[in-house]
């Protein structure tokens, strides 16, 4: 008598018909979950040093302004003079009333750079402004 071994009939691949799904699917999820990164730095500095520090929730009314160590400013992707920090910022306050301006100083620049800019700001009316820095450990 001979005996035949029987086999089940299942196959041994992977069903990758849900592959194109699946992968829809994941591009999808990053498409909307990634945020592009708006503005190049374009100045070198580097934060001060705080002891406290408080972090702002709603950053979509943020607008920065980067001093750099060469006392360079910058504006969204351009340097700018301080003669045209003053129109730049009236045209964002017209399009955003409620902006808050944070400044991202180089710890070396000079003070007397940092209130003529302010003093831009202030005619420009772009009252609420914040200074980034980075706690101290």
């Amino acid at each position: 008598m001979h005996f035949q071994k029987r086999r089940a009939g299942t196959k041994q691949e992977i069903p990758t018909s849900s592959m194109p799904d699946i992968v829809f699917m994941l591009l999808l999820f990053f498409m909307v979950t990634t945020t592009l990164r708006e503005v190049d730095v374009l100045v070198q500095f580097k934060l001060p040093e705080a002891q406290a520090i408080e972090k702002i929730e709603n950053k979509r009314l943020i607008s920065y302004l980067w001093v750099g160590k060469d006392k360079r400013i910058q504006i969204n992707d351009s340097i700018v003079k301080l003669e045209e920090v003053e129109p730049i910022m009236y045209g964002k306050r017209q399009v955003l009333p409620n902006v808050i301006v944070s400044f991202r100083i180089d710890q070396g620049v000079d003070m007397g750079l940092v209130m003529d800019i302010q003093q831009a700001l202030r005619k420009a009316y772009c009252l609420r402004v914040n200074y980034s820095a980075t706690l101290k450990i």
